[in-house]
């Protein structure tokens, strides 16, 4: 790749060269997503509710089959070429790049643990159809059943924090199989079946076009080669990486706030800001203690980023391991992961707080939107307990242990 032409990006006035933008084949068109994404989401974070012409934008794409195998028509991309994207996408719009990234978790969901029927059917229709894919799959709502009705099944229950369930095509929904919550089932069905019911009950303080909210099932149809994959499959250290690449989801999403967040102050602080007026300089981009500012956060972001690339690497080797991929060895890419989650997380709520420090009081006006990179931030990294993540890389530490697989590990 070659070096960026610092010049002329600076005199378009923006801070493209402080991201890489080389997006292989797929650079023109994540680079005319993303600036359809960035042109309103400050507007509509505000507004909230769901984001519909900023969905078909991502339809229109072409980028949602990224992680579906050529086999099946897709681009059949490596992790993290995707995860490039997701965080390109985080940083224009977060709520969006949420979705993004979800629909590759689902399609990612569906290679794990579909047979090779399902998933020519359902992988293949994805391509061909279109489909958006949601999810219903929180492992820590329990308040769903599936069962036996003769040559089928029945599904019914609650299942919250559904992100990107609205609108959707296709939902993935995970069930208990018997009495054990955390002995589930993967379930793949058309959104529109009868008894599934989407509720448009999501508000929160960020994130707040992911339409992440509630979806009811009753007495819902589900037929036998709905359930995906054979019994007995979930367990294997293979299986288990769909929790790995959700994690890393969420952390580039962390890094994507952080870049936007960076951006953004960058752009306030050349064009907008004005110098203390003890500085003794005329421009606020040549304050000594504002670039000092800068580069602390800069050098937060960036060690965050190496971390985050260096787990994408060693998620991609282990998904190529395929099912000679051992226990150990998944532990050791889950404790990495860990390392840039939490690295990643920090660095973006320290970030994207003191960009204001940066840009002062002026920079707080609502019509900014600044505010919405902490905010995202901050919903998303309260996703799971990053103290029990903190355990694990400390009990690896100490005394050799890799984490055991969960729902959130």
């Amino acid at each position: 790749m070659n070096a960026p032409d610092i010049s002329r990006q600076l005199e378009r006035g923006d801070a493209t060269h402080l991201f890489d933008r080389d997006f292989g084949a797929h650079t023109e068109a994540v680079e005319r997503t993303a600036r359809g994404l960035e042109a309103t989401a400050a507007e509509r974070d505000r507004a909230g509710g769901t984001a519909w012409a900023e969905r078909q934008l991502l339809r229109d794409s072409g980028l949602l089959t990224l992680a579906v195998p050529a086999e099946f028509g897709g681009a059949g991309l490596p992790w993290p070429q995707i995860y490039a994207i997701i965080r390109r996408f985080a940083e224009a719009d977060s709520s969006l790049a949420h979705l993004f990234g979800f629909q590759h978790l689902q399609v990612a969901s569906v290679r794990l643990f579909a047979n090779p029927a399902q998933q020519a059917r359902l992988l293949g229709d994805t391509v061909t159809k279109g489909w958006f894919w949601g999810n219903a799959t929180n492992g820590l709502d329990t308040r769903i059943r599936l069962t036996p009705a003769g040559d089928h099944f029945l599904l019914d229950g609650v299942k919250s924090f559904c992100s990107g369930a609205t609108g959707s095509d296709m939902l993935n929904v995970t069930a208990p199989r018997g009495d054990d919550p955390a002995d589930r089932v993967f379930i793949s069905l058309p959104t529109d079946r009868a008894g599934i019911t989407v509720h448009d009950d999501w508000d929160n303080l960020g994130q707040r076009q992911t339409d992440s909210g509630t979806v009811t099932f009753e007495k819902v149809r589900v037929e036998a080669d709905e359930i995906l994959g054979p019994p007995g499959t979930r367990g294997t250290p293979r299986a288990t990486l769909r929790t790995l690449v959700s994690q890393l989801i969420l952390t580039e999403i962390y890094l994507g706030n952080t870049q936007g967040a960076l951006r953004a102050a960058w752009h306030y602080v050349q064009h907008e800001a004005r110098p203390w007026f003890a500085s003794g300089v005329s421009r606020a981009a040549d304050d000594p203690y504002g670039q000092v500012r800068f580069a602390e956060l800069w050098i937060a972001y960036r060690g965050a980023l190496a971390l985050a690339q260096q787990a994408e690497a060693a998620l991609q080797r282990a998904w190529e391991r395929g099912d000679a991929l051992d226990a150990r060895e998944r532990g050791e890419v889950a404790l990495l992961i860990w390392q840039a989650k939490i690295a990643a997380g920090r660095a973006a709520l320290d970030v994207t707080s003191r960009i204001f420090e940066l840009m002062g009081a002026r920079a707080t006006a609502a019509r900014y939107g600044h505010d919405r990179y902490w905010r995202n931030v901050r919903v998303h990294t309260l996703h799971d307990n990053l103290d029990y993540k903190l355990q694990d890389i400390g009990r690896w530490v100490l005394d050799d242990r890799v984490p055991e697989p969960s729902i959130y590990s």
